[in-house]
């Protein structure tokens, strides 16, 4: 079974690129599963109930957030009700929504989901996001080998540590938030499929989506402004992730970066 993980949707331009490309990837059987990290889709920050329901009938079969979940409280009882939009794991017991979620697979294969958020370098406030996959990992188990997990942090060395945390426990950990795309991809002695960050599905002609002059301003003045996202034509980046149908260990890792 081949999965596809899409690295985070950013803006407008993200939204399409991912219309336009993703279907036709499913329809070719080239991919058989799609998960987007979608926290920027809605103007680069959170998302909205009409465009997460516009990302699933795009292709998209689990949707992931992050640090930006609650940049949009309108969000908040979509979260409750649609289990296959996934807030991070590890954030607060009471707070709304999943954070993952069990989905039937083509070919009858339960496919778990896992959001993590890191603590590094965050702002936001959440629990230990090793200790919450042991406790997720516990259950989920019982039920399928096959696990991915998105782990959206800012240091590497973070997420380079949950991909050896997690090892020969969940098929894939598969790293979002920079928005830049690592060259690390890999399957790890346990048989799970690496890659620190799969990148943006976005205009790639500015500063990780946002209009390039006004960053650079921003970092020659050192003058507070407004980020817009720019409007160049998007590029869906992530990868495919090959798991075998038996023992939902990884065969292959492969990056993905289509315009």
């Amino acid at each position: 079974m081949k999965v596809l993980f899409v690295g985070d949707i950013v803006g407008n331009p993200g939204r399409e690129v991912f219309a336009r490309l993703v279907p036709a990837m499913k329809a070719s059987r080239e991919v058989d599963f799609v998960i987007a990290n979608a926290e920027n889709a809605a103007g680069g920050s959170g998302i909205t109930e009409k465009i997460a329901r516009e990302i699933f009938l795009s292709g998209c079969d689990v949707m992931t957030l992050g640090d930006h979940v609650w940049d949009r409280r309108e969000l908040y009882p979509y979260l409750d009700q649609e289990e296959r939009i996934l807030r991070p794991a590890n954030c607060a017991p009471m707070a709304p929504g999943h954070g993952s979620c069990l989905v039937e697979a083509p070919g009858g294969i339960l496919l778990g989901v896992v959001m993590l958020l890191g603590r590094t370098f965050i702002k936001y406030s959440s629990d230990c996001p090793f200790r919450v996959l042991d406790t997720i990992l516990a259950e989920m188990r019982q039920k399928t080998p096959h696990i991915i997990v998105d782990f959206h942090a800012e240091a590497t060395s973070e997420k380079v540590a949950m991909g050896w945390h997690a090892d020969g426990r969940v098929s894939a950990v598969l790293g979002t938030h920079t928005h830049i795309q690592t060259a690390d991809e890999r399957v790890l002695p346990g048989g799970t499929a690496y890659l620190t960050d799969a990148g943006m599905t976005g205009p790639y002609d500015s500063v990780i989506g946002q209009k390039k002059e006004l960053i650079l301003d921003r970092y020659t003045t050192g003058l507070p402004c407004r980020f817009e996202i720019a409007s160049a034509p998007g590029t869906l980046c992530g990868a495919i992730v090959d798991l075998d149908e038996g023992t939902g260990k990884a065969r292959s890792i492969q990056r993905v970066q289509r315009a």
